[in-house]
């Protein structure tokens, strides 16, 4: 499949790229500066919040993953804003991204969020919600805005929501729940590239958001959808 990853030079949308190509993927990543991100992967330099730029991008793929975010300091950024990233660049860019898919007839889209929005925002713990209050609270909304736009794209969408993200070395399938269920409460991001990967090119998680959080059950059944 040819797949275009939105936010490739983030460490999830890497991992994700790696993984596509292993799998042997066409990957494309898009990014501002039109940095290299692995062996394999194609670059197109673009801004999301730009439609024509994230049109010419999307045209001629078979799905696109979203990896959006302000990786900056989070306490700079609730006390003076994102340096380097539109602070809507979550909603916005996605926006974009569904505009030109519907536009190029392209159906699949894997958006990755966080657990704590949408179908698992009331499953926080006392800790996290605090977390989110304090020093996360534009960002969420503006994640709250984004998981809203791609449930009503009409597309084949997946929402994929992680815990806690961590550069660990695991790559195995994580434990995901459409239930909104966890394991352990943190992730690798080259496990939720796994997962991203399987999202992307298969039909098995069409429709749902998955809270993604680290295994506690045997890694031959890491997957759990309600029904």
């Amino acid at each position: 499949m040819k797949i275009l990853i939105m936010g490739a030079t983030g460490g999830s949308g890497r991992a994700a790229a790696e993984r596509l190509v292993a799998e042997g993927h066409e990957v494309t990543a898009f990014s501002r500066r039109g940095v290299a991100v692995a062996p394999g992967v194609r670059v197109v330099s673009g801004d999301a919040m730009n439609p024509a730029d994230v049109a010419r991008a999307v045209a001629g793929h078979d799905a696109v993953i979203v990896t959006l975010g302000i990786t900056e300091n989070p306490l700079r950024v609730r006390l003076f804003g994102p340096r380097h990233t539109p602070a809507a660049v979550r909603s916005v860019g996605t926006r974009n991204v569904i505009a030109a898919m519907q536009a190029h007839g392209v159906r699949r889209l894997v958006v990755q969020t966080t657990f704590g929005v949408g179908a698992t925002r009331g499953r926080l713990g006392w800790l996290d919600a605090l977390f989110f209050a304090l020093l996360l609270k534009p960002q969420i909304a503006d994640t709250e805005v984004q998981n809203r736009e791609v449930i009503e794209s009409g597309l084949e969408w997946v929402i994929a929501q992680p815990v806690h993200l961590t550069d660990d070395a695991d790559d195995d399938m994580p434990f995901a729940s459409a239930a909104g269920e966890t394991g352990r409460l943190k992730v690798s991001r080259r496990s939720v590239a796994r997962f991203l990967a399987r999202a992307a090119t298969s039909a098995e998680f069409v429709g749902r958001e998955v809270a993604l959080s680290r295994s506690v059950a045997p890694a031959s059944a890491p997957a759990r959808l309600p029904g």
